[in-house]
């Protein structure tokens, strides 16, 4: 299989085993020499404090190598396309990295095989309290080699193996067995875990005192095999992990069993601070069997359930909960299409003053519940009704809501927005009423005309704006000549500004050099098709049919 790699000169490739070696050639001195010369005569401590300068200096070049900055106590190399060889590389220079916490290797396929190469250095860092190997490619052996190191590191607080597949089944269970009690967090998302797992995996959670966040989710066949129980099992576990306070189960088809069996260990667990059940389509109905005792988790501060099909009855099931919950900052019911038809009911029971998030993107939003929203909207810092046309028209009612200071991301994805809903959001700005914000979402609106993309650009006020999207709809194109004069002169306005998405946007050879220079000597990420042809154009765009919501 063609693997790519990063691109590196040759003499970058060289491994350093030539000058790891020199030192300890020149000195006679061995790479433990701290431990050994406890004691001995100033001029052997003077050699030790050179060797391990020269140490540290090699792992400073090792890290430049790569565009990363040294630090003796967090190693992020996460998205560095390491290969075996450079793990090799990394696992002798360990040993000169005592204070370590931190180290993140995620996200390095190649190094899948061969991780026994750094664990078995892992009693230089026996500090060490995060560990992260997530996208590594892992296989058994890999997570064996892991399972025979982990007493070495006695202190681990957080573990994430996720987006591993190769570890569920025996390879997971093998691991669990080594878990110190010091453990806090255990991420395992997307690893093919199965039911035999997920018993394994109550029995271990049960007896570390200190977990606080357990992810697992995207393995779906927890709870496939029935016979097996172990989803069951799991569920019954957690009732003696009393310190947990974030378990997220996102897409692990839960039914409405699986909330029962839930539910009933939840109840012994008042610390749970945020509960993810979200994406489990196969709650549709069921969710009564949870509402029950969601009451005793009384520190609940976050509710995800997003995409589970909800009914009208599991709704109006939650609402009745929910004035019980008193500690709630955010709840998610997005992508539920009967979502749209409760939000005055919603609104109505919620702590407003506290509400910190309540996306309603995919709702299906309708007059009523759009004018109901505009009650809590004062007090959110993000606002997403992304996918909702009821917007379209009507965003001043939202706009004049909002609230300086305190919004920092503002969805309005294929919103159906008009000219004049940009013409306020632009007045909205120049008011200083969005100064705040971070995140601003305006793509697939290709109804609205250059006259109210000029009005926004002019307007200023978003000095702290990291993310803007203003892309078209795939399959659809349209000049953006009219506006880029204010876009681009409002860059300088935007400092903050990171990524700047505008997709399927067309403009002249000249212009497009202009945009791109820009954007690059700002360092901002552009996402940008300068060479779309052919395309429908925005107007048309709007004539296709209305893509399904939820």
């Amino acid at each position: 299989m063609s693997q790519i790699r990063r691109k590196r000169s040759a003499s970058d490739r060289k491994p350093l085993g030539r000058f790891l070696s020199r030192t300890s050639d020149r000195t006679g001195i061995p790479e433990d020499a701290e431990s050994q010369n406890k004691g001995q005569n100033p001029g052997v401590g003077a050699s030790v404090q050179c060797e391990r300068d020269a140490g540290w200096g090699r792992v400073c070049v090792f890290l430049q190598k790569l565009g990363k900055k040294a630090d003796s106590r967090s190693l992020s190399l996460a998205h560095c396309d390491l290969t075996a060889t450079d793990l090799l590389e990394l696992a002798s220079l360990v040993q000169f990295l005592p204070q370590l916490e931190e180290m993140d290797v995620s996200w390095n396929e190649l190094i899948g095989g061969s991780l026994t190469t750094l664990t078995s250095h892992l009693q230089h860092v026996s500090g060490i309290r995060t560990l992260k190997l997530c996208s590594c490619r892992l296989n058994a052996d890999d997570v064996a080699a892991l399972g025979k190191a982990l007493p070495s590191v006695p202190l681990l607080e957080v573990l994430d193996l996720s987006w591993n597949s190769s570890i569920g089944g025996s390879a997971l269970q093998g691991l669990l067995g080594k878990l110190h009690p010091s453990l806090r967090e255990l991420h395992l998302v997307d690893c093919q875990l199965t039911a035999v797992d997920a018993a394994a995996l109550g029995g271990t959670v049960a007896v570390l005192p200190k977990i606080c966040v357990l992810d697992v989710s995207c393995n779906p066949r927890l709870t496939q095999e029935v016979v097996a129980g172990g989803f069951k099992e799991l569920a019954a576990s957690l009732s003696h992990a009393v310190s947990l306070t974030t378990l997220r189960l996102q897409a692990c088809g839960l039914t409405p069993d699986s909330l029962d069996a839930l539910g009933n260990s939840l109840r012994c667990l008042p610390s749970v601070r945020e509960l993810d059940l979200s994406c489990n389509k196969g709650l549709v109905g069921g969710l009564c069997h949870l509402s029950f005792h969601l009451p005793h988790i009384t520190h609940l501060e976050s509710l995800d359930l997003h995409l589970c099909c909800l009914t009208h009855t599991d709704l109006e099931a939650l609402i009745q909960v929910l004035p019980s919950l008193t500690a709630l900052t955010e709840v998610n019911v997005s992508s539920n299409k009967e979502a749209g038809g409760v939000v005055h009911q919603l609104v109505s029971v919620l702590p407003l003053t506290q509400m910190r998030r309540l996306p309603l993107n995919s709702c299906r939003l309708n007059e009523e519940s759009f004018t109901a929203l505009a009650l809590v909207v004062p007090y959110l810092r993000s606002v997403d009704v992304s996918w909702c046309k009821v917007v379209g028209g009507r965003l001043p009612l939202l706009l004049d809501a909002l609230q300086p200071s305190v919004i920092v991301e503002l969805r309005l994805s294929s919103c159906g927005l008009t000219t004049d809903d940009l013409r306020h959001l632009a007045e909205v700005c120049r008011r200083g009423c969005v100064s705040s914000l971070r995140v601003l979402d305006l793509s697939y609106n290709g109804s609205v005309g250059d006259a109210g993309w000029s009005a926004l650009f002019a307007a200023g006020g978003l000095g702290s704006l990291e993310e803007a999207d203003v892309s078209l709809r795939p399959l659809t194109s349209a000049p953006c000549s009219a506006w880029l004069s204010a876009l681009l002169g409002a860059l300088p306005r935007m400092p903050a500004l990171a990524r700047l998405a505008m997709q399927r946007w067309t403009v002249g050879s000249q212009e497009g050099r202009q945009l791109q220079y820009s954007t690059k000597n700002r360092n901002i990420r552009l996402e940008w098709d300068p060479d779309v042809t052919g395309w429908k154009t925005s107007s048309q765009e709007e004539s296709q049919p209305e893509e399904e919501e939820g």
